[in-house]
């Protein structure tokens, strides 16, 4: 028979394949030696107790009968070379690789345009930024292929279990090779070493079905004929057309927003959050999470998660990464963005993670008065500029840059000295390899964001014991949290309401945020694309 167990289990056991195997036998009142095999369903870490902490395992286990490997769906995709239909995808991150999919698998020929390059050649330009402070701002950690996905350290949790079919993205990730791991983990995790290859099986798949996969191909313009939007542009001439388009371009695409504005396309501001990036030693949070000195070497390093209400502000920690390292992510020169990664084994010696501040429309003018008027100069409305957070996010960029003084180093304070309005004598080790200078950050960053993060450190430091601490280091700026920019859409037939075949998705349309949210968008936008397309004749 099949039957399915929940156990509760140390560490050890949880890691001990004859252990589980007892406590299943014990469980089922059978013997040992019935038990044929198991597969675990779901698993995740209880650290609740101070005495000790326990991994949750829901396991299906076989009993006398042959054991069978976990169920696993294996998506079938035809040819499309011949396909009649044909859809522009701009922007090669989660939602337009798998909006691509989507539509392979409904005989619809993709066409992506990806402005950076494939995985292998991305990576000099990611070494340039790290060892010499150059950006490519065609080929850095946001552009090329798999977005800022593929360097985002492949966190998988999203809370947007409405928007899509989560198993479905995890069962296609495994598919092009992540972890079984990703399937049954309450907080599944790829890898940012791991997540290269399947961004290159996608793209291989894509191309062996027919699809197009183009790199260093820069929209530059697009085509409308009425209420359609005929295909687009690009830098080097080239026209595009197709039945639909697809803009899947991520949340630091500012010349896409430019574009879309100068072309008289709507777009509309959106509140994002903006603050730092702080590290600390990954045995201190440990020690912290799981009430212990030492960290037990079953358990996976600890993360956290963290907010609070602060001066009627949302103070929220942000793609934490446990074992990780903090990254430039900037997308042009002088400009400071710091995000965070970690490998799959997550074996660095630090913790990090994004803490940042909700940023608000009524926040922009009264800041951008005061750090850069000429910005405003010449509008009678500025409240009404689409692009009005995007400036505040950018200005803000800028004066990290020249705070740290060039080469992507970045300002930098340890965290009690941040709280106590102290520059820092000197500043501990840290990940981020364009190195750091010490800066007060109330120097860098807007008022009300210093004053909730300041007051938000000490109050977490009451939540977790240890954690408001000067061996920890402030890193600014993390500023890319989302889109300060939202792409409306029709909320039922998800097009753009100027133009019916226009689809705007993903992170940077602001209608996502993670890989599987925006993966889950890309997929949506497909279908919706698929319903039109079946239903009517051609129309190019």
């Amino acid at each position: 028979m099949q039957t399915t167990i929940s156990l509760k289990l140390k560490p050890s056991e949880a890691a001990d394949d004859r252990s589980i195997r007892q406590y299943i036998a014990q469980a089922s009142g059978q013997p040992a030696e019935s038990i044929t095999g198991y597969f675990i369903r779901k698993s995740s870490i209880d650290a609740r107790s101070r005495q000790q902490v326990w991994i949750n395992l829901s396991v299906q286990a076989f009993i006398q009968e042959p054991f069978h490997q976990r169920p696993v769906s294996r998506i079938h995709f035809s040819d499309v070379s011949q396909a009649t239909r044909q859809v522009i995808i701009v922007g090669a991150g989660p939602a337009g690789l798998f909006a691509a999919l989507k539509l392979i698998e409904a005989g619809i020929r993709p066409v992506i345009l990806e402005r950076g390059k494939d995985v292998r050649a991305r990576r000099r330009d990611l070494a340039a930024m790290n060892k010499e402070g150059i950006v490519n701002p065609e080929s850095n950690y946001c552009f090329g292929e798999g977005g800022a996905g593929t360097y985002s350290d492949g966190k998988l949790y999203t809370r947007s279990t409405k928007r899509g079919d989560i198993n479905r993205i995890l069962n296609l990730l495994h598919q092009f090779g992540a972890d079984e791991r990703i399937l049954y983990e309450a907080h599944p995790h790829i890898g940012t070493n791991k997540l290269p290859h399947i961004m290159i099986a996608m793209r291989e798949l894509i191309r062996e079905t027919g699809g197009q996969f183009l790199f260093e191909q820069k929209v530059t313009g697009f085509l409308p004929d009425g209420n359609r939007l005929k295909g687009v542009v690009t830098a080097d001439g080239n026209t595009w057309l197709g039945d639909a388009v697809i803009l899947a371009t991520g949340h630091s695409a500012r010349d896409i927003f430019s574009l879309l504005h100068q072309q008289h396309i709507l777009i509309e501001s959106k509140p994002f959050a903006l603050g730092v990036r702080i590290e600390h030693p990954q045995a201190l949070i440990d020690s912290i999470q799981y009430h212990c000195p030492i960290r037990d070497p079953f358990l996976p390093p600890a993360s956290y998660g963290l907010v609070e209400q602060v001066h009627g502000r949302g103070v929220f920690s942000f793609c934490m990464c446990p074992g990780g390292i903090i990254a430039p992510a900037a997308t042009g020169k002088d400009e400071i963005v710091v995000n965070g990664w970690s490998p799959s084994k997550r074996n660095n010696p630090y913790a990090n993670s994004g803490m940042v501040v909700q940023v608000d429309l009524a926040d922009a003018i009264p800041y951008l008065r005061k750090t850069a008027p000429a910005l405003l100069s010449g509008q009678t409305a500025p409240e009404k500029d689409p692009l009005i957070l995007l400036h505040l996010q950018q200005t803000v960029e800028q004066i990290a840059f020249r705070a740290g003084g060039g080469l992507l180093v970045a300002p930098a304070q340890r965290m009690a000295d941040f709280s106590d309005l102290k520059q820092s004598a000197d500043l501990p080790d840290c990940s981020y390899l364009p190195g750091i200078g010490s800066v007060p950050l109330d120097q860098v960053l807007p008022d009300f964001v210093y004053r909730s993060l300041s007051d938000g450190f000490r109050a977490f430091g009451k939540k977790m014991r240890g954690y408001f601490t000067n061996e920890a280091v402030v890193v600014a700026t993390e500023s890319r949290t989302s889109s300060p920019v939202r792409i409306p859409r029709d909320a039922d037939g998800l097009h753009h309401p100027q133009f019916c075949n226009f689809y705007p998705c993903g992170e940077g349309a602001g209608y996502a945020g993670g890989i599987v949210s925006a993966a889950m968008d890309g997929e949506r936008v497909a279908d919706a694309i698929c319903a039109v397309l079946q239903q009517s004749p051609d129309s190019r």
